[in-house]
């Protein structure tokens, strides 16, 4: 199974293009742990609105920063509202639709209307609730976006489970006396799990929008911390003075976001090679 993976990955360009972005978007993560080409939070304002140069490859902001170094930290932060929203949505999501797939009855159709009210509220309506509540912060959009992502996991898990209870292989588990629980746990969810794995690739890039959408509108990371929506926000007023400001956030943006939609799509044939014969 693993060589038949491997093959089919190295064959398809989308995976393969969608990996490498994703790739070079988890170094200049981790490379911000350790090195910045300027410090962070270094202020240099007789420096500023610098064009790229030997020294500031990137340039630099309104404030003397290097452009470079912000971008780099940047995405260690939208990984970071990435992960934990996606792993909030995903986990309670998933638990959901597993229970719901299992209960049936007053029990499914209960989970599935609450999912329906859930997107009533956007990560951004509901980002816009939270502030006025708690104040703007990186965790309230955190809170948002994985609150936002719990239906979506709930439908995609209901549907899939439901498809693999109706299997023949889940009657024979039930002649050998095993409950709900046990079938779930041991039948039903590894056979889901290349589903919720597509699934929380594609979720993860609308996580990296949806934290650069509230930065910018001054909803999420807040300063001094950088932020890639931020920096785009900042940069509005100065299109004409610096366009590259704004140049250099939307780009990275844009990258992280086709990478991974990119490799979700990709891994949804890698995965299920029936997806790429029918293409």
């Amino acid at each position: 199974m693993t060589v038949g993976f491997n093959q089919r990955a190295l064959r398809h360009p989308s995976f393969l293009l969608g990996g490498a972005l994703t790739l070079l978007l988890l170094l200049a993560a981790s490379l911000s742990l350790f090195w910045t080409p300027w410090p962070v939070f270094e202020v240099n304002m007789p420096g500023k609105l610098a064009s790229p140069s030997a020294a500031h490859w990137l340039g630099t902001d309104p404030f003397g920063r290097d452009v470079a170094s912000l971008l780099l930290v940047g995405a260690r932060n939208s990984i970071l509202v990435g992960v934990i929203a996606v792993s909030i949505g995903m986990t309670a999501g998933t638990a959901l639709g597993l229970i719901a797939a299992a209960c049936k009855g007053w029990i499914e159709e209960l989970i599935m209307r609450l999912s329906d009210f859930t997107f009533a509220f956007p990560a951004i309506l509901s980002a816009i609730m939270m502030t006025a509540v708690f104040g703007a912060g990186i965790v309230n959009s955190i809170i948002a976006i994985g609150i936002f992502n719990i239906p979506t996991f709930a439908r995609v898990t209901r549907a899939s489970a439901n498809a693999i209870w109706s299997r023949e292989f889940i009657l024979a588990a039930r002649a050998c006396g095993k409950g709900p629980v046990r079938i779930t746990l041991e039948h039903v969810l590894p056979n889901i799990l290349s589903v919720l794995i597509v699934q929380g690739t594609i979720q993860f890039a609308l996580a990296i929008l949806a934290e650069a959408a509230l930065s910018y509108l001054g909803l999420g990371t807040q300063p001094p911390q950088p932020s890639w929506g931020r920096m785009l926000s900042e940069a509005q007023s100065l299109l004409f003075q610096a366009p590259l400001l704004a140049v250099f956030p939307g780009v990275a943006i844009v990258l992280a976001v086709l990478g991974l939609n990119l490799m979700g799509d990709g891994l949804r044939d890698v995965l299920d090679p029936r997806l790429a014969r029918m293409r």
